[in-house]
């Protein structure tokens, strides 16, 4: 990717992954939502309650290269750590739509970041910057969400999500919590759980980007699929999650010669408790492989809930 302005701004978006400006993919390498938030039970959503759920996460997210388009480390310096707290509300309701149970919600995070980039030509330092900030990043807004359980193992919901550019964001700065444009994210979770206990969760997701007006930037389309495989042991479940990123569409930007389209892998261990009358928990641990056109690092993420 050749993109005609400074090599200074670089963005992270919702569960802060990517990085650096030159031959990266999406605006300055970065994912335009969330990272690692559908695991176990994707498919199934609270019940219906008379003040809805809130649902905090903790995400920790940490990587010290990026790679280009064959999978090399691109001879940067860079080092990135972003903490992520996000809080969640959503609202479950007995009114039925096309047979499923209607609910909406909203997700407002906040980011604390800490950036390094050190950019070289020839093994010569040609430019530096770094930054540490915490402030808030785009609102998500949930204005349709769809549950159907078609079987007693078998959980399927959709949801309808718009983010908002309300987070905070300043062009020249070398990381920003706000992506500063519009993005529609269409999604579908599923979950199936045997009769034994054993567990296969996914979600897909797509995100359609707006113009960032600061940059004249367009993002292309992104493409997720989340997934979470275990067994359950009581009130546990335990086993294997991830993530697969893909960008579907090139980007399109004054001087942009060619998009680098990006993609990445993450696998690691996934487990979530859950008891009736306790807030259920879920934990994960995934490190990021064959990534290309973007970071490389790993993540840690908690996650937990309570219905009122």
């Amino acid at each position: 990717m050749n993109v005609t302005r400074p090599l200074h701004t670089l963005a992270v978006g919702l569960t802060a992954l990517g990085m650096t400006a030159a031959s990266l993919a999406t605006e300055n390498g970065s994912p335009t939502t969330a990272f690692g938030v559908y695991d176990f039970g994707a498919g199934f959503t609270p019940p219906p309650t008379p003040h809805g759920t809130l649902g905090l996460r903790a995400n920790y997210y940490r990587a010290t290269s990026v790679r280009d388009s064959h999978g090399r480390d691109n001879g940067s310096d860079f080092s990135i750590d972003v903490l992520s707290l996000g809080l969640a509300y959503l609202k479950m309701t007995d009114t039925r739509v096309l047979g499923a149970r209607y609910g909406f919600g909203g997700v407002q995070p906040f980011f604390k970041m800490d950036a390094d980039l050190t950019v070289k030509a020839n093994g010569v330092p040609v430019f530096s910057d770094r930054a540490e900030l915490f402030r808030q990043a785009d609102i998500q807004v949930i204005p349709l969400i769809l549950q159907w359980e078609p079987s007693r193992n078998l959980g399927v919901n959709f949801w309808f999500q718009v983010q908002a550019p309300t987070g905070d964001y300043d062009k020249r700065r070398l990381v920003n919590p706000g992506t500063n444009h519009w993005t529609v994210s269409p999604m579908l979770n599923l979950s199936y759980i045997s009769d034994s206990g054993f567990e296969v969760s996914s979600s897909f997701q797509a995100d359609f980007n707006s113009r960032n007006n600061a940059t004249d930037y367009r993002s292309g389309t992104e493409y997720r699929h989340e997934f979470a495989v275990g067994q359950h042991l009581g009130p546990w479940t335990l086993g294997l999650g991830g993530y697969y990123y893909r960008q579907l569409t090139d980007d399109d930007a004054p001087g942009l010669t060619r998009g680098n389209r990006a993609r990445v892998l993450a696998l690691g261990p996934a487990l979530s408790f859950f008891q009736p009358g306790l807030p259920p928990v879920w934990v994960h641990l995934y490190k990021e492989v064959d990534a290309r056109n973007r970071a490389e690092g790993y993540a840690f993420a908690v996650r937990l809930s309570h219905s009122f």
